[in-house]
């Protein structure tokens, strides 16, 4: 008997992010076969179950998908794909500042990370980092793709951490190389340990990591073969480590009494997915009575014109004349109906309750509507009113932005010591660990800094200097006093210096 893979109790965090995953990507067919539904028509006796397995299976994903002869469609409102987006934007729409004190280690620096490429990756990773709970940054290098390292993301659902006081010590990434026909999954995994990264390569089955084979077995990692050393690691040339995890918000509820996953954080979506579930419901039933909702006559067979044997008939709604016919049935004066048939669309009942329920989902996530461009439909709203409206939104970001901070310094002076390790690079001190700015708001209000900015200067209540570094908060002290000059010279009021004025020449 192999070892099982994931091991436990990573297979409880394993299926737990299949979950997250599947609210996350969208596709219907995910949803139905995760809850149970799938393709198969008929009802089943889990339903009929107390506890969780009859909840899971009363879900609107977990029913049966239609009775037989019966059309039913059913729709996904992508509200989660939504919020991790969203979570993501409030992170990363504008990129954080690495800094380091030494300007030519500075130079390296953003040479490496703040680049257009990385803060791209980043804003990737916090979206799935939203749904999945957490993800984890490593340190990788490939001279054929750039003269320098490089910061990788790595999806939670792909590694296997290994904790001290909640801190990781080191990881073993995986991910499957080949998936046979048959029974055979070949893993390569990848394990991050203070100073070194050690490659293997397993022949197993889906739940089992099996026996491990050389490198040189699969054209996947025989690169790393011509690498590694006798006991098939990489050294990295730092004491820290070239890994780093950020979970997306702590505590994690689920798992708060189990110490091994604890520390993975939880995700947006953990709590609200039977809230996502009536989502889709209400919307499906909203779009069925537009179905429904459809004209339709109701004719007599004689008005049918027949398409021979076996074709059926048909009603020409067109046709102004119709043959005399003979019938029983009809109006009072004897004439055969054709009664119309058109229910009504319960529009408002359904839009109460998808923006109740929406609201609810939000709320429990942590984000504000006006971060999704819901206000309710107020018109005349102040810039005041925005910012209240947003506050939930800016604190959660607040929240997340120092799990990033807390692993993203670090990890960049592992970067840098690999750096000079592999390329020659200028690195930092094992004391010295890299300072990560996200600013103060994720993406700041012009007009409303405009706005206050010409509110102080009426009042006097604040000076030019003051000003400027109010509207541009990411400027040097080098760039405010060039913009102050410029102001004061463009508005008439540059003074001379008390200090070199020598009065008029005569």
């Amino acid at each position: 008997m192999g070892e099982q893979w994931p091991p436990k109790p990573f297979d409880i965090a394993a299926r737990r992010m299949r979950e997250w995953n599947a609210w996350y990507v969208g596709r219907p067919e995910d949803l139905a076969a995760l809850y149970g539904s799938g393709p198969v028509v008929h009802t089943r006796p889990s339903q009929y179950r107390g506890g969780l397995v009859g909840a899971v299976s009363r879900f609107f994903w977990g029913r049966p998908v239609t009775p037989r002869g019966q059309q039913r469609t059913r729709l996904h409102v992508p509200l989660a794909s939504d919020i991790a987006t969203a979570s993501a934007d409030l992170l990363f729409a504008e990129p954080p500042r690495i800094t380091v004190e030494n300007t030519s280690v500075q130079t390296r620096l953003d040479q490496i990370v703040n680049t257009p490429a990385v803060h791209s990756a980043l804003l990737e990773a916090a979206e799935v980092a939203a749904a999945l709970g957490g993800v984890y940054l490593r340190v990788v290098w490939d001279a054929d793709v750039a003269r320098h390292v490089m910061l990788d993301a790595v999806d939670a659902d792909a590694a296997v951490p290994e904790w001290r006081w909640k801190q990781l010590a080191a990881v073993t990434f995986w991910h499957i190389v080949e998936h046979s026909d048959g029974a055979t999954v070949l893993r390569h995994l990848e394990r991050h340990e203070p100073g070194r990264i050690i490659h293997s390569l397993h022949q197993g089955t889906d739940d089992e990591l099996g026996r491990p084979i050389p490198l040189t077995e699969h054209p996947a990692t025989a690169w790393a073969a011509e690498l590694v050393d006798a006991e098939g690691a990489i050294e990295t040339g730092t004491r820290r480590l070239t890994a780093g995890y950020v979970p997306n918000i702590r505590p994690s509820r689920e798992w708060r009494s189990i110490p091994a996953l604890k520390p993975l954080g939880r995700s947006d979506f953990d709590g609200v997915e039977p809230l996502l579930d009536a989502l889709d419901e209400t919307y499906s039933s909203w779009m069925r009575d537009v179905r429904l909702a459809k004209a339709r006559l109701l004719v007599p067979a004689g008005y049918l014109q027949p398409l021979g044997p076996g074709q059926g008939a048909v009603f020409d709604d067109d046709q102004e004349v119709f043959t005399e016919l003979n019938m029983l049935t009809g109006r009072g004066d004897g004439s055969p109906p054709i009664t119309p048939s058109q229910f009504a669309i319960r529009v408002r009942e359904h839009r109460e309750t998808v923006e109740q329920i929406t609201l609810d989902v939000l709320r429990a996530a942590g984000y504000s509507p006006s971060s999704f461009g819901e206000v309710n439909g107020a018109t005349g709203v102040t810039a005041t009113e925005v910012t209240d409206r947003r506050e939930m939104s800016e604190t959660t970001r607040d929240k997340k932005s120092r799990y990033w901070q807390a692993t993203l310094g670090p990890l960049a002076g592992a970067l840098l010591d690999v750096d000079r390790h592999v390329f020659g690079g200028t690195g930092i001190g094992l004391d010295e660990t890299p300072v990560v700015d996200f600013g103060d708001q994720a993406q700041p209000d012009p007009e409303a800094l405009a706005r206050t900015a010409q509110t102080l200067l009426a009042a006097e209540a604040a000076s030019t200097d003051v000003r400027v570094r109010l509207v541009h908060p990411e400027w040097d002290d080098d760039q405010v006093a060039a913009e102050v000059a410029r102001i004061l010279a463009e508005t008439g009021r540059s003074v001379p210096d008390p200090a070199t004025f020598r009065g008029f020449d005569q």
